[in-house]
């Protein structure tokens, strides 16, 4: 079984649930999942978790996120894309300085309403199986954190922009937003994610590469190992003699252990400060998996598993 995570292009067309079958088919194995959902107009970063690679799915979806969006003004669709049914349109009579300072407004922390075509439920129903039977129902607004936005290009009624921005985002709504702010419309008419966490556009893979590097026996080549995503935590080396208690997910002591900083140099629990986490492996370099070291700064404790049993 494959471990890790693979850096995937999402081209358009396909829902994150189809790249993750697809997967499945090319990689022969059931174990994997996904780190986000992206509309199937979208396209860009979507890293796929492989085997105890899994584990990491909630913490990459809770992590920023980097998008390229170009926004068609003047027009009001239900879905708040072009892929929905125009509900208004608007004459456009804004400059490109305009634009900008309407973009820019949402800069920083700020509430935002979902859309009603989202995978968010309600009373146990998702959003946009409602909104498609022509339900609307009541939303809560959610905090989310925009952290940068730079516009790309303009050509109005149409301009692109790089957003940067905290999970949770809807970058259609943020399109819908700025149209209302300029006061003529504003619908999403592109998107193209660019980043998750460590995982950038320019090293991502299309389905079909990924089955091309498997076919050379090259697949290895593309799998990022669990433990690079905690490669600024300090490691710990536990003694074989005491392996048997990694191999069990139990706390160990630290003088059952060598403790090397992220440089690699070997270090002190004392120098570590109380509640640090730590990379856990054994004397081969297997890795087990994250722990806490505990305030008396004797022994560590398990916080997260990834042993492959």
């Amino acid at each position: 079984m494959y471990n890790g995570i693979i850096n995937v292009r999402k081209e358009k067309g396909f829902t994150s649930h189809d790249v993750v079958a697809k997967m499945r088919g090319i990689l022969g194995q059931k174990k994997i999942g996904h780190t986000g959902t992206l509309d199937p107009d979208a396209e860009g970063v979507l890293p796929v978790c492989l085997g105890t690679g899994t584990k990491l799915s909630d913490m990459l979806a809770d992590t920023g996120k980097e998008y390229v969006a170009t926004v068609l003004l003047g027009v009001l669709t239900d879905t708040q894309d072009l892929s929905g049914r125009i509900l208004q349109q608007k004459e456009v009579q804004v400059t490109g300085e305009d634009v900008k300072r309407a973009a820019e407004s949402f800069l920083g922390k700020t509430m935002q309403l979902p859309p009603m075509y989202s995978a968010i439920k309600v009373n146990g129903k998702k959003l946009y199986e409602l909104a498609r039977k022509g339900q609307e129902v009541e939303r809560r607004e959610r905090p989310i954190e925009i952290s940068e936005i730079e516009i790309l290009d303009m050509q109005l009624p149409e301009f692109t922009m790089r957003v940067a921005c905290s999970k949770g985002t809807y970058i259609r709504t943020l399109c819908n937003d700025i149209g209302e702010r300029l006061g003529c419309f504003g619908a999403m008419k592109a998107l193209l994610r660019t980043k998750v966490s460590s995982f950038h556009l320019e090293q991502a893979h299309t389905l079909a590469e990924i089955e091309q590097m498997r076919d050379a026996g090259r697949l290895n080549e593309l799998i990022v190992p669990v433990d690079t995503m905690f490669a600024d935590l300090p490691g710990c080396i536990v003694k074989k003699p005491f392996q048997r208690l990694i191999e069990n997910g139990n706390a160990f002591y630290v003088n059952q252990a060598e403790i090397l900083l992220p440089d690699g140099k070997a270090a002190d629990a004392s120098a570590l400060f109380a509640g640090c986490r730590l990379r856990v492996y054994d004397e081969e370099t297997k890795f087990y998996g994250v722990y806490r070291l505990l305030p008396d700064n004797t022994k560590c404790e398990p916080v997260k598993m990834f042993l492959e049993r």
